[in-house]
């Protein structure tokens, strides 16, 4: 992990970071106004709601008793503030802190104490940070707790059942709410996945004459309806700029498009065995890397067929399964020999953490010597169970030692000619760790937003040593020892 100098997402306000706003391949499904950013923070003297209404802010999938975070972790902070701290959460990046603001986004917490009660700018933040990364399911299952009925919720949730291959589901959404009113494509679609052909058809020379229909959209539009009219005729010019809606329709006729130039949310269409074993292991290192599927996800496609063809991720693959035939057949000497390549196909792809977990229990349980003994270590260091690897072992070296310390949690020494970022893990978990500046916003009871802050830089690798070190402090001050011991040891361990 590089450290560039230079200011960091902690010590600014809020003026570097993204503006509020949606993804913007969204489909515009909805023809009434679906902007979600406020134009004036005041906020209103009488607000009248339903008894039954949902506040958006407040909902979550994972309770506090799962999350061992408090309720009221986002405090006095501004909402505002929070939400473009969740959308400036990198796609990709230290993947503790991929984990960790996962958990934060479907945490059910209490809103902003100034959140009105139809509020939904966080909600959508955290929602938007979760398609961004590809994450289809657990957004999925947000929206459907919250209720896909608020528009700007519904034009997310129509999407994402696209992507997922759950069409049908949408329209019956979109059917049963009289509050969504659809566009004309979106209509389109519906009815002829209800096969109403004719009132779709209808609706498309109805949509082209009021001009609510591009001449593109026609073009796809028609295609979808009728492709037989069609044949003979050359397919449909490239587009990196789909929305799901236009995606699925290409999908429909038969011109499926490449996903991978496409945002990740996209990529989800290839892990379909209908995509090709190659379009699937692409989609699966994508998705692995930014946390959207689990690892065991991955490693099923990676294992699924031999591999004919030799170069890029044809020899990861190679690597992967060599290894993974070894360690089945409990060959220690065989698995010695194999790991060094499978660890390296793995750096090269970005996946020595989901590697780790998958692996690192039953590798460390063959009695492996020399390099690979090491080697078979440093994986286990990367995975759940770290803990139990430093406290087990012999370290062989002083860089082995420091790490060992570190995942004990105990105070590290550096080794010798230590650079920045060991100088500033030990710093961290020193007996007596320095005061971190952070501290004001635990002070006026903010301490989500710290949280928020810190995890950007541990993320990115971002700042000089005095900000990794801050961040890790916060972490184990408010008891994320976890997420702490794991993101120091990642940041130590990855591409060392």
């Amino acid at each position: 992990m590089l450290i560039a100098a230079g200011p960091v997402w902690a010590q600014n306000g809020v003026a570097d970071l993204p503006p509020l706003g949606e993804p913007a391949w969204l489909s515009d499904t909805i023809t009434r106004p679906h902007a979600n950013v406020a134009t004036d923070a005041s906020v209103p003297e009488i607000t009248v709601l339903p008894l039954d209404a949902v506040q958006l802010d407040a909902v979550g999938l994972l309770p506090n008793t799962i999350t061992g975070l408090p309720a009221g972790l986002w405090g006095t902070s501004r909402t505002e503030d929070l939400a473009r701290l969740m959308r400036a959460q990198p796609i990709v990046g230290l993947p503790a802190m991929q984990s960790f603001t996962q958990r934060l986004a479907l945490a059910e917490l209490d809103p902003p104490r100034d959140a009105p009660p139809e509020g939904s700018e966080l909600f959508l933040a955290r929602l938007d940070m979760l398609l961004d990364r590809g994450a289809l399911d657990p957004a999925q299952a947000l929206m459907e707790r919250a209720g896909p009925t608020e528009p700007s919720v519904f034009r997310r949730f129509f999407d994402v059942s696209l992507l997922t291959g759950h069409g049908q589901r949408a329209c019956a959404v979109m059917n049963a709410n009289p509050d969504i009113a659809p566009t004309f494509p979106a209509r389109i679609f519906c009815l002829a996945r209800g096969g109403d052909w004719s009132a779709a058809a209808l609706s498309l020379d109805t949509g082209e004459v009021l001009g609510r229909i591009t001449e593109d959209e026609a073009d796809l539009i028609a295609r979808f309806l009728d492709p037989e009219l069609f044949e003979g005729e050359p397919p449909l010019p490239p587009d990196t700029n789909l929305t799901p809606l236009e995606f699925q329709m290409r999908m429909a006729i038969a011109e499926r498009p490449d996903a991978s130039g496409l945002p990740l949310a996209f990529v989800h269409a290839d892990l379909n065995v209908l995509a090709g074993w190659r379009a699937q292991l692409d989609a699966a290192e994508r998705l692995t890397r930014s946390g959207a599927i689990a690892p065991q996800q991955w490693l099923a496609i990676y294992t699924a067929q031999t591999p004919s063809a030799s170069g890029a991720v044809w020899d990861r693959v190679g690597a992967l399964q060599a290894f993974d035939a070894a360690l089945l057949a409990g060959d220690p000497a065989e698995t010695s020999a194999r790991l060094g390549p499978a660890w390296t196909a793995m750096e090269e792809a970005g996946l020595e953490v989901a590697f780790a977990e998958i692996y690192a229990d039953r590798l460390l349980r063959l009695p492996l010597t020399g390099r690979a003994g090491i080697l078979a270590r440093r994986v286990g260091l990367l995975s759940p169970i770290y803990e139990e690897v430093a406290q087990s072992a012999i370290a062989q070296d002083p860089a082995e030692a420091f790490a060992f310390d570190i995942a004990r949690g105990v105070p590290a020494t550096p080794p010798a000619g230590a650079d920045l970022l060991q100088n500033a893990i030990a710093s961290a978990f020193s007996s007596d760790p320095p005061a971190h500046r952070y501290s004001l916003y635990l002070e006026e009871n903010r301490l989500g937003e710290a949280l928020l802050r810190a995890a950007l830089v541990l993320a990115e690798g971002r700042g000089d040593g005095d900000d990794l070190a801050d961040a890790l402090i916060l972490l184990r001050a408010v008891g994320l020892e976890d997420v702490a011991r794991r993101s120091a040891l990642q940041l130590l361990l990855l591409e060392a």
